[in-house]
């Protein structure tokens, strides 16, 4: 049987894919885009609450988190957030700026979508949907088997992503597909991921679930300052999604929550040591009714006036506020996490290119290797910047 030959067959249709489709298209290549699934670019289309955080003002390495620190600074200098900020203004789709450089759809993800398909269609690169790869190998071409049939290439890219959000159509392909070419794939696990903690106290907490609060969550010597969100299984928001992609035990690890970033409790009791307020009253007006409460009921000394208290008793208060520790025993996995941490390893690619060292013609972009954006629209960023140069250079 013959095969339908192309310059570059791009497996996945997510965002990378789509990105390296567009520009393998925009150069004259003849590209085939192939997705297992029904939809193209699902994690766009869900993301961000249907808008899409599509990118962040300021991209730089430090917001990823990679084996190798250097390894994404070329993808990320060779197209950056102004790059496709460019793109998405060009397509005349507004967008708005959320919060810490957070830049969303003012409308639907879906314009994303549209965009990049559209780019693909202009450019004459193939799309198949509900066609999956059953077996690639590599001779003078890559020959890659499908249920919709069998293609070949010079050039191979994956872009399947990770294995987070499994009901969208993620799966283990792009690091088997590294297996199987004898690349290492470092261990994977949930990233940006609510966590959970022990039934004993789920119970103490179940009167805060769905309370939010503005803190700083450190764990180590990484923090983030943001809200958390009090949970029916343990706890999640930003700054906990943020977190937990730097936990060195997902099943096993204590959290420090400064409830009260903005200010010093004990200095705040001490400058005021004759005050006649008590602790309780004066946290109602930086902390929800619901949090004071159950911070009192956990000491009865916070209804106690400032005054009456020794100073053993306002530091002990200011410590439980100042650093509020949760220990953590899982997290809701890859169901509910953003993205994948860990993948295929960064030493093995070439990080100008995304070409694989060891075998010539076939390159990886996106989730499916190791690098690990924090929320706020990096992972995207490190897609479009991955997947532009993967389609410059294939």
């Amino acid at each position: 049987m013959n095969k339908e030959t192309y310059d570059v067959i791009i497996i996945g249709a997510g965002a990378a894919g789509l990105m390296s489709a567009a520009i393998a298209g925009s150069l004259g290549k003849k590209a085939l885009l192939i997705e297992h699934t029904n939809k193209v670019g699902e994690k766009i289309r869900i993301s961000g609450g249907g808008r899409c955080n599509f990118t962040n003002l300021k991209v730089g390495s430090e917001h990823f988190i990679c084996p190798n620190p250097h390894f994404v600074k070329s993808a990320l200098a060779q197209y950056s957030q102004n790059d496709f900020i460019k793109m998405v203004a060009d397509n005349n789709i507004a967008y708005h700026e959320k919060t810490l450089g957070q830049l969303f759809c003012d409308g639907s993800s879906k314009q994303i979508i549209e965009m990049l398909v559209n780019q693909c269609k202009q450019y004459g690169v193939d799309i198949k949907k509900s066609c999956a790869a059953t077996d690639i190998q590599k001779s003078s071409l890559f020959a890659v088997q499908t249920n919709l049939g069998d293609f070949e290439s010079k050039s191979l890219i994956i872009a399947t992503g990770g294995l987070s959000i499994p009901k969208i159509g993620a799966s283990r392909f792009g690091y088997d597909v590294a297996t199987q070419f004898n690349l290492k794939v470092n261990n994977t696990h949930p990233a940006l991921v609510p966590v959970t903690i022990d039934k004993t106290y789920l119970d103490k907490y179940k009167d805060l679930r769905g309370t939010a609060n503005h803190s700083i969550a450190t764990c180590n010597k990484t923090s983030f300052k943001e809200n958390i969100l009090f949970t029916h299984k343990g706890f999640s928001g930003p700054a906990i999604l943020q977190i937990s992609s730097y936990l060195p035990d997902l099943t096993n690890s204590t959290i420090n929550i400064n409830l009260l970033p903005n200010d010093d409790l004990y200095n705040y009791f001490r400058r005021n040591n004759n005050s006649k307020t008590t602790p309780a009253s004066y946290l109602k007006n930086h902390l929800t009714n619901r949090l004071v409460k159950y911070l009192t009921t956990q000491n009865p000394d916070l209804e106690q006036t400032i005054t009456s208290l020794s100073k053993q008793k306002l530091q002990y208060i200011a410590k439980t506020i100042h650093e509020f520790e949760i220990r953590i025993n899982g997290s809701e996995g890859y169901a509910k996490a953003e993205v994948t941490s860990g993948g295929v390893d960064t030493d093995q690619i070439n990080s100008k290119t995304m070409e694989c060292k060891k075998v010539p013609g076939l390159y990886f972009v996106g989730e499916v290797l190791d690098v690990t954006g924090w929320l706020g629209g990096y992972n995207f960023q490190w897609a479009w910047s991955s997947g532009y140069v993967a389609g410059l250079n294939c």
